[in-house]
């Protein structure tokens, strides 16, 4: 049964964001369609997290699909409204080349476009980009970016080895995404969240939520130096926000302001005693790169609102 809001499609459902996502369009209202990647390990993974959310079993379709293979999306888009790639190509773990992993990104993405294109339903596409889109572009000196800025891709292979990818992948995707549309005269707007934090329903931990947690876990963490976090529903509510927002366009900022890392060390130590958290006072000489906020003006201007709850909440979930 069609839910009263109509049907959307959500990619990647199995992540931290996405399944977050699903959860939250069956609350409001929408039938859900989303995709898993098609491999024998999912046939024999256990998807209660998703098919036990409330409304699921009316309301939640699950399809196989793989970026790899972009016409695969084609089942699961059909008859939709609306798509919501969250799904991300890049696998931190496997040792392929930054051409083969960009190649993949891009193409599954315009796959699932013409998906869209084809579909004759899907009124508008939300793409969720990253942070790493917009902040590594050797600006030192800026505190906050909009909207406007952009990864350097040349920087970016200078100077991060570790996650440079990934980082990499997300720029030249999202333009890739933007330009497509423009052309083909799709509707798509982007969402380019931070560090997202919160409490999650996937089965795996999430790495934005175990590297936000270092302080707590003894791991290391100069990356904290300067972060910008986004708690899980309120991204969830912007992607939705700018599926029903009807002057949405183009790209979108969603994160709260920085937080220093001795700020944060004082709200874990406040609100977790029973951790060894480093003293604020220990973490001052602490060096890294300070990598700047994003604004989240053009998002807030549109009339979205981010949850009452402060970053102290937000830090420590």
């Amino acid at each position: 049964m069609e839910g009263e809001k109509g049907t959307v499609c959500v990619t990647g459902g199995t992540g931290f964001l996405a399944s977050w996502l699903i959860k939250r369009l069956l609350q409001e209202g929408y039938s859900v369609h989303t995709t898993v990647r098609a491999n024998p390990e999912n046939n024999r993974r256990d998807m209660s997290f998703l098919t036990n959310l409330p409304g699921a079993a009316e309301k939640l379709k699950i399809f196989s699909a793989d970026l790899r293979a972009p016409d695969s999306f084609d089942e699961a888009i059909e008859g939709c409204m609306g798509v919501f790639h969250v799904a991300t190509a890049v696998d931190f773990e496997t040792k392929e080349s930054e051409e083969v992993g960009n190649q993949r990104a891009i193409s599954g993405a315009l796959g699932i476009l013409k998906a869209c294109l084809k579909s004759k339903t899907v009124k508008r596409v939300v793409y969720t980009s990253a942070a790493s889109a917009v902040v590594f572009n050797n600006n030192n000196d800026v505190e906050m970016m909009d909207e406007s800025s952009w990864t350097d891709v040349d920087f970016v292979r200078e100077t991060w080895k570790q996650y440079g990818s990934y980082m990499i992948s997300k720029t030249l995707t999202e333009k890739a995404a933007l330009e497509f549309a423009a052309e083909h005269g799709l509707d798509l707007v982007s969402v380019i969240p931070s560090f997202i934090v919160g409490p999650f329903i996937c089965p795996k931990f999430p790495d934005s939520v175990r590297m936000a947690l270092a302080l707590v876990s003894g791991d290391e963490y100069s990356h904290l130096l300067n972060t910008s976090m986004v708690h899980v529903d309120d991204l969830a509510r912007a992607h939705i926000f700018l599926l029903e927002y009807s002057n949405a366009k183009g790209r979108y900022n969603c994160s709260l302001d920085p937080i220093s890392l001795q700020k944060m060390a004082e709200i874990l130590s406040a609100k977790h005693p029973e951790f060894p958290i480093p003293t604020s006072d220990s973490l001052a000489d602490v060096k890294g790169m300070k990598i700047p906020g994003l604004s989240s003006k053009k998002l807030l201007d549109a009339g979205f609102k981010f949850m009452d709850e402060g970053s102290e909440d937000i830090a420590v979930e």
